[in-house]
């Protein structure tokens, strides 16, 4: 998508008419103006030149916006500074001016003709003197305020009118009427007509024109101010990138602006310094505060090897890295792009305003000359009947419409932006909240995605320690994913290995060395019988490893059996809190996995997802998001090459920021924490920002259709209501300001679920408990294969479990009963010995 920047616009009209000028150049596939950024964003292969002439015969100016956070400081200042809200101070010098003219104005106006306030001595009888004192300050007023009729008769011009077209024609009319009126009091004056002189002093409207212009300029100042907020986030972002570096040349620390930093180049980064740009770490050691980009405040320990980001924080250690990612290629920049894309773009529900933008303006200033002419007719003097008009087009308001979705999107997108939740369009917000099922992929996504050792099982007349060193002395040798978990656990128990020797790997079947003479085996159990006697009791407990979702691996030295080791992908420790989540928001959680029937279950009853789909290929997940979607509006949420099919086919993709490239591409909206419960907290978000929105249309129909009759006086006759003119213009400056300080409330939006509901803390203390004395658990994988087993069954809602106390604490939930024979059954059915319950 390519960006521009749009002058000249002041209300929803302005974006609809570029929008309309725009589509319809050869060449743009689409076509997206922002009022609030004052940016459009135009797919297609148009080029510059015709873009920029289409946004200029439409009466505004345009510009190529410089990309995202761009190749350099310079540019990303230049970003920062397009974001700059100049609006505010001009407006305020415009305000201070004509309040200070607008004072005296209302103090001969109304002060002195209603109340009989006092004025100097050359005013006595002198009528004309004060219509003259009059119109000045009022004409002062209107020059001081000139970009109204500027933008107004130009956009007026070019047969589209705007907001700015309304106010001028509103104030216009009331000057121009009063200018008559007081040429014709002149006129009295010189025939000496006291009676008419009287009349035409009441016909004077020079303040109703100067305090239009005036109370306008406060709320334009306070939406600008207002606006200016919204667009926080992404200068925050901007903002975060260090401008100098500490590179080494020739074994020297040199300081270099960032944007000479280049792909391969040596950095340091000491302690209290910000990482300029992605790197991988080759020297030291440090803790890294990741918050900039993540949102997460715990900091993460970095050694060689590990990657680090530009704009985090280096903490405690003195590092050296090489850069990896520069310019706009790196995590910061990237993140700035989406969110700067996603303020560009519209959201779907932004079209009915943007249909109703596009005839309002002509509708409102039709509806303002019927007004008048009606009320003529109806007998009414002239200045009656014209401040009825005036008043039905200074009540009118565009802009409450225009900005009622892109103020709530993008204050919206800067909360997620936040908060580690990156959405790439205005489109994928929206849609995210309206979503019915979340269909999850298994790997990486619901589990760690590396396989972790959970239980160990020595056999007769083995020890735990025995087995694991003859496990890592044999699987120290291996590549193999399930050989490297068993490694890590057994180096984080301290255990030493033996050396080996004619290491063999035998697809298929295992691994078999030679250790002290004596052959060594490690592998399943068809291969393990050839080599070794298994008793019942092992493959029991290897049926119930595997029932759990667990791959048992049996080892053997000199033709005995040492035991099982089980190794599974276990459950991120967050994801079953999610899932929890996402169900009780209303969604239907499916988990997809390629792994077999009985292991796909076992993880997806730990996890609580509703359904499982098991056995599917690439192709076969989006094969089955295809039928998903028939019953649903669907999210996917993945982070493989093999889920991009999938995310692409969902309604809305969501991918794991940890994830590859491919996935991230594929997705609509990605998570940089890679953690599943800011998926709810995404869903929770976009349902927030949907019902903003929602709020905001409400406020400007409601207004409009409300303030219009009542400013042309249709409820004259039925209630008595009127309306000034003065207060219509007061009106018209409070909606747009109420319709973006609404927006604004989103950013107290508390998008995780971190409070408990009532009804759980009061029924806590009334759960029953039962305590049951087990026997055999010898480590924490015993506790966490007792604590499955217990859970599983119906009427168990936790299950405390301490090896230690050889002890189990279960927990039933409301009203349920579980017999003394199930909890034996399943304690038995998991390999331990059940003793008794209290």
């Amino acid at each position: 998508m390519k960006q521009y920047i749009v002058t000249g616009m002041t209300c929803a009209a302005c974006s609809a008419r570029v929008e309309k000028a725009v589509s319809n150049v050869a060449g743009v596939e689409s076509c997206s103006v922002s009022l609030l950024t004052n940016s459009m964003g135009v797919e297609g292969t148009a080029s510059d030149s015709a873009i920029i002439d289409a946004v200029v015969h439409a009466g505004y100016g345009a510009s190529v916006k410089s990309t995202g956070y761009d190749k350099s400081i310079q540019s990303n200042e230049a970003s920062v500074d397009v974001l700059k809200d100049r609006e505010t101070p001009l407006l305020k010098k415009r305000l201070i001016f004509s309040v200070v003219l607008l004072l005296p104005l209302l103090y001969i106006s109304m002060g002195h003709m209603m109340w009989d306030w006092p004025l100097p001595s050359f005013f006595d009888g002198n009528h004309v003197a004060m219509g003259l004192v009059q119109l000045l300050l009022s004409a002062l007023i209107m020059v001081i305020n000139q970009k109204f009729f500027v933008s107004g008769f130009k956009s007026l011009f070019h047969r589209a009118p705007n907001m700015d077209t309304l106010v001028a024609l509103g104030a216009a009319s009331a000057f121009v009427y009063s200018t008559w009126a007081l040429f014709a009091m002149t006129g009295a004056v010189v025939a000496g007509d006291e009676e008419a002189v009287i009349r035409f002093m009441h016909e004077f409207y020079f303040e109703t024109a100067a305090t239009i212009l005036t109370l306008i300029t406060v709320g334009k100042m306070l939406e600008a101010r207002s606006k200016g907020k919204t667009t926080d986030a992404l200068k925050g972002l901007m903002n975060l990138a260090p401008k100098t570096a500490v590179i080494l040349l020739d074994g020297k620390e040199t300081i270099v602006p960032v944007e000479q930093v280049k792909k391969g180049d040596i950095f340091v980064v000491r302690p209290g310094e910000n990482i300029p740009v992605d790197a991988i770490v080759i020297e030291g050691t440090s803790a890294v505060n990741e918050s900039a980009l993540t949102g997460e405040s715990v900091p993460v320990d970095k050694a060689a090897g590990d990657k680090v980001s530009a704009a985090t924080l280096n903490q405690s250690g003195f590092i050296k890295c090489e850069a990896l990612r520069v310019g706009e290629d790196t995590t910061l920049s990237q993140i700035i792009q989406m969110v700067s894309d996603a303020a560009a773009t519209k959201a779907p529900i932004a079209k009915i305003a943007d249909r109703v933008s596009g005839v309002f303006v002509p509708a409102v200033i039709s509806i303002a000359v019927v007004t008048f002419f009606v009320w003529l007719f109806a007998g009414e003097e002239v200045g009656i009947a014209l401040t009825r008009a005036v008043a039905v087009l200074v009540i009118s308001c565009p802009c409450a419409l225009g900005l009622a979705t892109p103020v709530a999107i993008m204050v919206g997108n800067g909360m997620g932006a936040k908060n580690g939740i990156l959405f790439k369009t205005a489109a994928s917000l929206e849609a995210a909240g309206r979503v019915q099922i979340v269909a999850l992929d298994k790997t990486g996504t619901i589990t760690a995605g590396e396989p972790r050792v959970t239980d160990i099982l020595p056999a007769d007349g083995a020890t735990e320690s025995e087995l694991l060193k003859a496990a890592l002395s044999l699987e120290k040798k291996s590549e193999h994913p399930l050989a490297k978990a068993v490694t890590l656990y057994a180096e984080e128990k301290n255990i030493a290995a033996d050396e080996i020797s004619d290491f063999i790997a035998l697809p298929g079947n295992g691994l078999s060395a030679t250790l002290n003479g004596k052959a060594l085996f490690a592998g399943n159990l068809s291969f393990i019988e050839t080599k070794a006697a298994v008793s019942k009791a092992l493959r029991k407990g290897a049926e119930n490893f595997a029932g759990n979702g667990k791959t048992p691996l049996f080892f053997a030295h000199d033709g005995k059996l040492l035991g099982i080791i089980a190794v599974a992908d276990i459950i991120k420790e967050d994801s079953p809190h999610a899932i929890k989540d996402l169900q009780e928001m209303g969604l239907r959680v499916v988990m997809l996995t390629g792994d077999n029937e009985r292991t796909a279950r076992a993880i997806g009853r730990e996890a609580g997802v509703d359904e499982v789909i098991a056995g599917v290929l690439p192709d076969g997940k989006e094969t089955a998001i295809r039928s998903l979607k028939e019953k649903g509006k669907v999210c996917m949420v993945g982070d493989g090459i093999n889920d991009a099919p999938a995310l692409t086919r969902a309604n809305i993709g969501v991918a794991i920021g940890a994830g590859t490239d491919v996935a991230i591409d594929a997705a609509d909206i990605v998570l940089m924490k890679s953690r599943l419960s800011d998926v709810p907290a995404a869903i929770r978000l976009s349902r927030a920002t949907l019902r903003n929105i929602h709020q905001n249309l409400f406020l400007a129909f409601f207004y409009n259709v409300i303030g219009i009759p009542l400013a042309a006086g249709v409820f004259i006759k039925l209630f008595g209501w009127q309306l000034n003119p003065t207060f219509g213009a007061a009106a018209m400056s409070l909606s747009s300001f109420c319709v973006v300080t609404n927006a604004l409330r989103l950013n107290f939006f508390k998008i995780h679920n971190t409070k408990p509901k009532e009804s759980a803390l009061k029924n806590k203390e009334k759960k029953m408990t039962k305590t049951l004395s087990i026997e055999g658990m010898m480590c924490a994988h015993c506790e966490n294969h007792v604590k499955q087993a217990l859970e599983a069954l119906d009427g168990v809602e936790s299950a405390a479990v301490s090896h230690e106390k050889k002890t189990a604490v279960v927990t039933l939930k409301d009203g349920a009963a579980v017999s003394e024979d199930d909890f034996k059954k399943a304690i038995e059915g998991a390999g331990y010995e059940y003793k008794s319950v209290k």
